[in-house]
């Protein structure tokens, strides 16, 4: 629980001002409504995420003001047949999985020992992921499985394993100022070489083939001249072509 929720009888936050360490700041008291301590956000399945097949909605503090500061937060999973919920972490919290409908596997792995715990979690059981390590689910059945979480905190982040490593924001430049790129040239070819060593330290770390990176980063972003922002530094998150 944060300092001034301990303190005060709750903290609604100001989601006006910015976050601090300890949560949001307190929205004033005579602003303070019962609509702060009231969400709908999983009354209904979130969108659809690619290549997933698996609709996510939340209700962290950013949706629902009122769990400022009480180590709480929801979300709410609908795995289609054939969806996945990838390999994830949340850093500031557990997640308790509660299986509403339909069924789903889940299972997560140690950091000490690398070891998988994976269980079928059907309806009306529960299934926990301790805070930080990597966790997964995905449908077993024939119909949609609907799933809600609760979190040990009121904003417990997330890191995708798949966007951490295809979606990062190494640049083409940060390559070459590792030391990856050893020749200058310029024009069209130093360009593609850019790119090219862009991939590269994602193979050098993650030993993946070239070939296969490149597959993934089509499945999960497409392929694409200029990202969404418009910047023109080649991330790796999108910007390799066709003909790299």
């Amino acid at each position: 629980m944060a300092p001034k929720a301990a303190v005060l009888d709750f903290c609604v936050a100001n989601l006006l001002l910015p976050d601090t360490p300890s949560g949001y700041p307190c929205k004033p008291k005579p602003a303070v409504t019962a609509d702060d301590f009231h969400c709908m956000a999983l009354a209904q399945a979130g969108p659809t995420i690619a290549p997933f097949n698996t609709g996510l909605a939340t209700a962290t503090v950013k949706q629902f003001p009122g769990v400022n500061g009480l180590g709480l937060a929801a979300t709410r999973v609908d795995v289609h047949v054939g969806g996945v919920v990838p390999l994830h972490s949340h850093p500031e919290g557990s997640e308790l999985l509660f299986v509403f409908k339909g069924s789903m596997t889940a299972g997560f792995i140690s950091a000490e020992s690398n070891e998988v715990y994976v269980k079928e979690v059907r309806e009306g059981e529960l299934f926990v992921f301790p805070q930080g390590l990597l966790h997964f689910q995905y449908n077993t059945g024939n119909e949609t499985a609907v799933g809600f979480a609760a979190y040990s905190s009121d904003n417990p982040g997330l890191q995708i394993t798949d966007y951490a490593l295809f979606g990062n924001t190494l640049t083409a430049e940060d390559a070459r100022q590792q030391g990856h790129l050893h020749r200058k040239i310029g024009g069209d070819e130093a360009q593609g070489l850019l790119r090219s060593e862009c991939i590269t330290v994602v193979n050098k770390v993650t030993f993946m083939s070239i070939a296969e990176i490149l597959k993934l980063i089509k499945v999960f972003f497409g392929l694409s001249a200029v990202p969404p922002d418009g910047r023109q530094d080649y991330r790796c998150s999108l910007l390799w072509t066709c003909g790299v």
